[in-house]
């Protein structure tokens, strides 16, 4: 089952961020710019996760997280909060107020995505994989390691991470600055011609011999992890 995001975050360019962000990992994100309007969602469907900023119009974020703790369908339900209030006071009053997480904006993305799929691992871990398969490529996100048919990929960190982006979102193409925001962060400012070497070592690295080559080159787009190479082997 795909996991289900809710953002409730009234600025429309972080909500934007996060969504695209989030749906590159595999989620199905829905972003609410309302307090009131995501109470109401809320008791229409229940997401797998919730990020709500603190300061919201029509139900503050610290309010609505009151209000789905004393509901017995959302008392368990995951929620990282968002916000400006930097204090150890605020931080303690969300968590108190049954917050399971608190991120300061500003944040870094790949952080905070790293932190949605270590709370979804801990509340529902029958949705997060920590195995990616594709074709004869094996992933282990936990142990970190490569395996293609019986031999073991050796990796460096960066092209780990960059098989590990293009095989969750496989078919999708990506830019490469989608790429260096996904991989790198958007905190990162690097050429974007790293992006290619980096992809020349990933396929050297995985590519022996006749074997098929899983990451497609689109001219003048970027690259992508080929949906049907799982079907072609």
């Amino acid at each position: 089952m795909t996991p289900r995001v809710m953002i409730v975050e009234d600025e429309e360019a972080l909500a934007l961020l996060l969504r695209y962000n989030l749906e590159a990992e595999g989620y199905a994100v829905e972003a609410v710019a309302r307090g009131d309007e995501a109470e109401t969602r809320l008791r229409e469907a229940t997401p797998d996760l919730i990020l709500l900023d603190w300061m919201l119009p029509g139900l503050s974020g610290i309010e609505l997280c009151r209000r789905l703790r004393t509901r017995p369908e959302t008392e368990r339900l995951p929620i990282i909060m968002l916000t400006a209030r930097g204090e150890e006071a605020e931080r303690v009053r969300g968590l108190a107020t049954g917050a399971d997480d608190y991120v300061v904006k500003p944040f870094s993305v790949p952080e905070l995505v790293a932190r949605v799929r270590a709370l979804l691992r801990r509340a529902k871990p029958e949705h997060v994989a920590n195995v990616l398969k594709a074709g004869d490529i094996e992933l282990d996100r936990q142990s970190h390691r490569v395996h293609r048919q019986a031999r073991e990929v050796h990796l460096g960190p960066t092209e780990f991470k960059l098989l590990e982006f293009l095989m969750q979102s496989a078919g999708r193409v990506f830019s490469r600055e989608q790429l260096l925001d996904g991989v790198w962060g958007h905190d990162v400012y690097i050429d974007e011609r790293t992006v290619d070497v980096h992809v020349g070592r990933l396929r050297k690295a995985i590519n022996r011999g006749r074997q098929l080559d899983p990451i497609r080159t689109v001219r003048g787009a970027g690259y992508s992890f080929d949906e049907t190479f799982a079907r072609t082997q």
